[in-house]
């Protein structure tokens, strides 16, 4: 009998499987965000941009995220589903969705960009980017050059997963990682002896992700468990409607993040004109850049979180579809401790360290009122980051189970009733504070209706465990009976 693609996944052991797959997505991950990260800091510490090149980024970052959005829902999608007929043995539904969900990124991509370039003045408003004049040229600049990249980072994102799935977890994270080497080579020359400003800062990043995307398509044409064909191109719909839906809580958790930061940089603008101190033009670009700072770190903190459970949708998939839940439970249960302690540690460098973190970002050249604005915004924002890991933890294992529904209807809770409704409405009673306190709020909520989730999962799966055990002793005695 023939031996299954990628059986390997049902047999070794569950904590080997885990660092094989997580820490290759953890770092392909963690270096997507550092692209925007890098010419964030690149830009701070250059006196000619500083906080005004600093807020500029902070307008751009969402829809750099709407892109990456679309891309995670195509890919993690395709990645969980593939790997699921893997498991299953079902070949050619494998190559099949493999190949319609790079038609389909391909598409999406282009027609974002056209979207972006057309509208590119309303978005920028739309965000905040009108803070004043010279924040709202700079992000123009940057915006830009920044959309004609979009084809290249969606390709490169989306199929980062899809390589995943094919049991090559190190070469998705190698592709990423030598992409983010050109950026962080390219951002210092262009910026600071070139004086390409803003413009240099986007260049270096596109470039970036040229080399991504082109490693990518090299992978495609040499794929190990799954060979693509002429046949594999096409928007095969049955297999998309079945995909898609498993790659709809990696979309909320990205795009909720645009929502937030629509209503938070609005509340920000409003709000901080009401201040004593940032109502005053030279300061007013401030609070934009300080906040953008802060969720530049929580995306560091989100991204490792992210990538410990996406990391983990091929084996969970794969024993889902081969029938060994009991595996599946094993690995929920090392995720969310991993998933704590991650959130503990990042709680105590924000409590600790925010002076250094935000020296990170050129403090040194801003006003006192920079520094003390930002070190209560990393205390105050990110003090319930245990509970926002274990929730980001807990929506992604529903969706490699396969549960899109529960997934998709938790995440929009946090993501967008609680996420962009608390920082719509905390401001109105605490002002600026307000829209610090809208993310711990948030987190403590999901987490107890993710407690209630855990709880039944993990129910759920001990119910299958039993009838799996049954099943195998009814199984052997009626073969010594036989």
């Amino acid at each position: 009998m023939e031996q299954k693609s990628n059986s390997f996944l049902e047999t070794s052991p569950i904590g080997q499987l885990m660092r094989k797959y997580a820490v290759p997505c953890i770092i392909s991950l963690l270096v997507a965000a550092l692209y925007n990260i890098v010419d964030q800091i690149f830009i701070a510490n250059a006196t000619y941009l500083g906080s005004y090149g600093n807020a500029a980024n902070t307008v751009v970052f969402p829809m750099t995220v709407v892109a990456l959005a679309i891309a995670v829902m195509i890919g993690d999608g395709a990645c969980a589903y593939v790997s699921i007929c893997l498991g299953a043995d079902r070949k050619e539904d494998a190559h099949k969705s493999i190949g319609s969900a790079i038609l389909l990124c391909i598409i999406s991509s282009i027609l974002l960009t056209a979207v972006y370039l057309i509208f590119m003045d309303g978005i920028l408003t739309a965000f905040g980017g009108n803070v004043n004049p010279e924040t709202f040229q700079h992000s123009k600049e940057y915006f830009f050059w920044i959309t004609l990249g979009i084809p290249f980072y969606m390709f490169g994102q989306a199929m980062n997963p899809i390589i995943r799935s094919d049991g090559s977890p190190r070469f998705a994270m190698v592709s990423t990682v030598l992409g983010a080497v050109v950026n962080i080579i390219l951002d210092p020359v262009f910026i600071f002896p070139m004086h390409m400003g803003m413009q240099g800062a986007a260049i270096a990043t596109v470039l970036g992700q040229v080399l991504t995307a082109v490693l990518s398509v090299w992978y495609l044409m040499h794929m190990k468990a799954v060979k693509l064909g002429r046949e594999s191109f096409r928007l095969h719909s049955r297999l998309m409607k079945r995909y898609l839906p498993l790659g709809i809580t990696s979309f909320l958790s990205q795009i909720s993040l645009v929502m937030a930061m629509a209503a938070i940089n609005n509340m920000i603008r409003k709000y901080g004109a009401m201040d004593a101190i940032f109502g005053q033009e030279q300061y007013a670009q401030i609070p934009m850049a300080v906040v953008g700072i802060v969720m530049k770190f929580f995306q560091i903190v989100i991204s490792i979180a992210v990538g410990m459970a996406a990391g983990c949708i091929p084996i969970v998939g794969y024993n889902i579809g081969a029938g060994r839940k009991d595996r599946a439970k094993q690995l929920f249960s090392k995720l969310l401790i991993g998933e704590a302690v991650l959130g503990a540690i990042a709680l105590a460098i924000v409590e600790l360290f925010p002076k250094q973190l935000i020296g990170i970002f050129g403090a040194g050249n801003e006003s006192v009122y920079y520094t003390d604005f930002a070190v209560r915004s990393f205390r105050i924002y990110l003090c319930m980051m245990v509970f926002a890991t274990v929730n980001k933890g807990t929506f992604i294992y529903l969706q490699a189970l396969g549960k899109a529904l529960a997934s998709t209807a938790i995440s929009m809770i946090r993501e967008v009733v609680f996420g962009v409704g608390f920082a719509l409405l905390l401001p109105r009673f605490f002002g600026l504070d307000g829209v610090l306190y809208s993310m711990p709020v948030s987190d403590i909520l999901t987490f107890i209706i993710a407690a209630v989730i855990i709880f039944r999962t993990y129910r759920e799966l001990s119910a299958d465990d039993q009838k799996e055990s049954v099943r195998r002793e009814d199984y052997c005695l009626s073969s010594r009976q036989g």
